[in-house]
């Protein structure tokens, strides 16, 4: 991932969140779901949990008619 930094400076009452809606609305989708995920993925780090355990998991049904 591309470690671009951006900053603002000011009193924390003086600031609007327009910086931010402008920084992340000027980024494309699979920029913004990366930034998701290695968020994510260090949380699961700090919890002491293997990172190999972050995957897809789904669950398979059929439905339909039982025959007797």
């Amino acid at each position: 991932m591309n470690q671009n930094a951006a900053e603002r400076y000011g009193r924390i009452e003086d600031l609007d969140r327009s910086f931010d809606q402008n920084y992340w609305q000027s980024k494309s989708d699979t920029e913004k779901f990366a930034a998701a995920w290695d968020l994510v993925v260090t949380a699961w780090k700090i919890k002491g949990k293997d990172e190999s355990e972050l995957r897809l998991q789904r669950t398979v049904e059929a439905y339909g008619k039982i025959s007797s």
